[in-house]
């Protein structure tokens, strides 16, 4: 069955890889959800069920930021700095269906140079 909208396809991409990754505690799952005006960034702890940190450009820290190349980069180095304030230094990296290219791609490499191991 052909999606009927970018955003099923993008859905059933998603659904996909989740079939493959899953965080723990440990290794919580860095998600990325991309809209036209903002980036959302959570580390979810699959196992528990619960979202252990979490940044995006609607916080008052990034307040201003738009969900461009420059604000994927200062959210990527953002998110990496919240999780190593809850001890987390190694990730599964969860893309949400979306392209690694452009913002999810600056957004990852800037959690990178910020610390995270994925």
């Amino acid at each position: 069955m052909i999606p009927k909208t970018r955003n099923e396809a993008r859905g059933r991409r998603h659904r996909r890889l989740r079939q493959k990754l899953q965080g723990t505690a440990a290794r919580p799952r860095m998600c990325v959800c991309l809209t036209g005006k903002h980036i959302y960034v959570q580390f979810v702890d699959d196992v528990a069920g619960r979202t252990l940190a979490s940044a995006s450009t609607v916080l008052a820290d990034v307040k201003g930021t738009k969900a461009n190349m420059a604000g994927a980069k200062k959210l990527g180095a953002l998110a990496a700095e919240k999780a190593r304030a809850k001890n987390i230094t190694e990730i599964v990296f969860d893309r949400g269906g979306f392209q690694y290219h452009g913002r999810v791609k600056a957004l990852a490499d800037a959690a990178r140079e910020a610390g995270l191991k994925f």
